[in-house]
C-alpha cells in the first residue's frame, strides 16, 4: 500500500469549480436544506445543486452541496457517519448517573422508529450509535454529543433515551458537527461564500469551493494507468492489468474510488476481491463500476 500520488486534484478554475464543484454550508436554523442548496446554487450562478443528508429546518449545521455532475458524488457520503450536538430536555428531574447509564444502552446497535413525517417508510429499523457523550446537564437539560450511523434520528433517539429514564423528553436544539471526513470547521455560511466570490472576482482571492474528489476522501483509491481511463469512462468494468497502485486496504464489494494518477475521480465501484487478492492477480475483473463521474475523452492516454 502507498502514499505516492496525490489526494486531491489541483483545480484553481474558479469558473470550473461553481458548475463542478462543492462547498461546505454551515446551514441557519429556519429554511430547509432544499431551500439552502438552491440558494448556494444562485450565489455561484450554476444551474444545478444537490445536498447530502437533509436537515430539518430548525438543525444547524454541516450541510455538503455539490453543483453540477459532482452531485452525483454525493451518494458516496451517505455510507459514512456523522456527528451531533445537541440539547435535550427531560420532563421530569434525574441524576446524571441514571442519564450516564442510559447512554451506555443506547451505544451500539439500537432499534429505530422513522418519525411519522420522515421521508422513508416507517418500519422499525437497526441503526448504530458509536459514542454518545453526556457534555453537560443542567437541571432537565442535556447537551450531548452523538456520533452515529447515517440515517439515524436523533430526535427520536431523544424520545426513546426518555422513555427508557421513565420521565418523557424530547429535543430542544440540534446541530450537525461532523459528515464523514467533512467537518464543521470546513463549513461556511452563505455570507462567506457570497463574499469570497465577490472578492476572488475583484482581487483573486481564494474561495471555499473545493472538487468534488473532497467528496471522496474517505473511500480507499485505486489508481488507474493512464491508457485505462478513458476506458473506464466508457463504461468498461475495471481488469487486473489497468491498475497502475492500490493504495489502501479493503474487502470484496466494498466501495471503491477509480482516479488518476493526479488524483481526479473516474468512477466509483464495487471491488471484486479484496485488496490483497488484487495485487496477487494477473488479470480479471477488479471492479465493477457502479458510477462514472469523468467524461470520455477528458484525460490523455
Amino acid at each position: 500500500m502507498s502514499d505516492k500520488y496525490p489526494k486531491l486534484p489541483v483545480v484553481e478554475d474558479i469558473e470550473y469549480l461553481k458548475n463542478n464543484g462543492v462547498v461546505i454550508v454551515d446551514k441557519p436554523s429556519g429554511p430547509t436544506s432544499h431551500q439552502v442548496a438552491a440558494w448556494a446554487r444562485d450565489i455561484v450562478g450554476t444551474s444545478k445543486a444537490g445536498h447530502a443528508g437533509t436537515l430539518d429546518p430548525k438543525v444547524t449545521g454541516v450541510l455538503p452541496i455539490a453543483f453540477g455532475p459532482s452531485a452525483r458524488a454525493l451518494h458516496y457520503l451517505h455510507l459514512s457517519s456523522k456527528e451531533y450536538v445537541g440539547v435535550m430536555r427531560l420532563h421530569h428531574k434525574v441524576s446524571r448517573d441514571d442519564v450516564l447509564e442510559i447512554f451506555s444502552q443506547f451505544t451500539g446497535p439500537i432499534f429505530q422508529m422513522p418519525p411519522v413525517r420522515a421521508a422513508v417508510k416507517r418500519q422499525r429499523r437497526v441503526r448504530n450509535i458509536f459514542e454518545l457523550e453526556l457534555l453537560e446537564m443542567e437541571e432537565e437539560k442535556i447537551l450531548f454529543k452523538v456520533s452515529c450511523e447515517s440515517g439515524t434520528y436523533i430526535r427520536t433517539l431523544c424520545f426513546d433515551i426518555g422513555e427508557v429514564l421513565g420521565v418523557g423528553g424530547h429535543m430542544v436544539e440540534l446541530r450537525r458537527t461532523r459528515v464523514g471526513h467533512l467537518l464543521e470547521s470546513d463549513s461556511v455560511t452563505l455570507q462567506m461564500l457570497s463574499d469570497s466570490l465577490y472578492f476572488s472576482k475583484e482581487e483573486g482571492g481564494k474561495t471555499p469551493l473545493m472538487p468534488m474528489e473532497s467528496l471522496l476522501l474517505h473511500l480507499p483509491r485505486i489508481i488507474l494507468k493512464d491508457n485505462a481511463v478513458d476506458t473506464v469512462c466508457h463504461g468498461a468494468q475495471l481488469n487486473v492489468p489497468g491498475i497502475e497502485l492500490i493504495e489502501k486496504d479493503f474487502k470484496s464489494q466494498d466501495v471503491v474510488l477509480l482516479c488518476t494518477k493526479d488524483a481526479r475521480a473516474v468512477a466509483a465501484g464495487r471491488a471484486r476481491a479484496s485488496s490483497e487478492t488484487l495485487e496477487n492477480l494477473k488479470k480479471g475483473e477488479a471492479a465493477t463500476l457502479e458510477t462514472v463521474f469523468m467524461e470520455p475523452g477528458t484525460y490523455p492516454k
